[in-house]
């Protein structure tokens, strides 16, 4: 795919509201959870899993870039380093229809470190600065960058201010800051998000350095009432796993974060709303299981959790008719 340079579009649509997004997980955030997530929350900014610019430039983009309508507000997290490759892919995502294109500075995994991918990046601000201008010359929807607030070796505030100085001089206005080191030998990636201690005053000191950029804070955060402390600090919150085990969490998210007057959806029927999509999944030769393993959290906190768990991660591998089993999880949800 040719990599030449073009006018920078006039954006078209609105920049999305960061105040409370679900963070880019990969195996996890793919467009079926995006799609079930949107149920239970209309504000929240989704984002896709990391897709590396490789994928998308030497394979079929559109399998990647493929989402539906109703995911909006959407945002591609790209991982990549070469300033006209990843400028390449923000032109496809803009293409594409996403709201927002995320530079991954935050993976500390061995497998993308080879790649010159993700936390490593925090040791070369320079040439984040240089991705981050390629791809804002190419585009016109935002650009932002989810990092660290260091790495092993280059963990000072310093050394941070450096980093994000240099990248906000290339244009970057928003930033998404995991308040964590990442330990980029000796670690995995589940390690690197529980064993570096969470620093929110280092996160809450950058943005008080920085009070002209938009700040969200991400890493360790679980509830609402978490999400309402820190806005008085920062400008959004993002929450990764927390969101994916207990979806449920996000049905409130408009009405306490956002100020929506529109009634809060039961787990009840978001299943209900859920099931066309599956079945119309099904009739074009998609497994259930693509959809049902990213609603197993559902049920989190009520008495038939359990069965409804078991039901659509083992019974509904089983069954002759999976879409029983599946009306027959979602009858424990009703009331509820």
């Amino acid at each position: 795919m040719p990599l030449e340079s073009a006018s920078k579009p006039q954006i078209t649509r609105p920049e999305p509201s960061r105040r409370f997004s679900v963070a880019p997980m990969m195996d996890w955030t793919d467009r079926h959870c995006r799609f079930f997530l949107r149920l239970l929350s209309k504000h929240t900014l989704l984002y896709t899993e990391m897709v590396t610019t490789g994928a998308l430039l030497h394979n079929d983009a559109q399998r990647f870039l493929r989402h539906d309508v109703s995911e909006h507000p959407l945002a591609l997290q790209l991982g990549g380093s070469v300033p006209a490759e990843l400028a390449a892919c923000a032109r496809l995502a803009e293409e594409a229809g996403y709201d927002e294109v995320n530079l991954n500075v935050g993976c500390p995994s061995d497998r993308v470190q080879n790649n010159m991918i993700g936390a490593c990046l925090m040791g070369h601000p320079a040439l984040v600065a240089d991705c981050v201008k390629a791809m804002r010359d190419a585009v016109g929807i935002p650009v932002t960058v989810k990092h660290r607030i260091g790495i092993n070796g280059r963990d000072s505030y310093a050394e941070l201010c450096d980093f994000v100085g240099q990248v906000r001089d290339a244009g970057c206005r928003s930033f998404t800051v995991h308040a964590r080191i990442a330990i980029l030998e000796g670690l995995s990636p589940k390690e690197n998000r529980e064993i570096p201690p969470l620093r929110y005053d280092v996160a809450a000191q950058l943005k008080a350095d920085f009070p002209d950029l938009e700040l969200v804070l991400n890493g360790g955060i679980k509830t609402l009432e978490e999400c309402h402390a820190h806005l008085e600090t920062f400008d959004g919150v993002m929450l990764g796993r927390e969101a994916y085990h207990n979806p449920y969490l996000l049905a409130e998210v408009d009405q306490q974060l956002f100020g929506s007057d529109a009634p809060i959806v039961s787990r009840s029927d978001a299943m209900a709303q859920l099931r066309p999509y599956i079945v119309a999944h099904m009739q074009s030769g998609g497994a259930i299981h693509h959809i049902t393993r990213h609603i197993l959290g559902l049920g989190q906190g009520f008495p038939g959790a359990r069965r409804f768990r078991q039901l659509l991660s083992a019974d509904i591998h089983k069954a002759q008719d999976p879409l029983a089993v599946l009306d027959q999880a979602a009858e424990l949800l009703q009331g509820r």
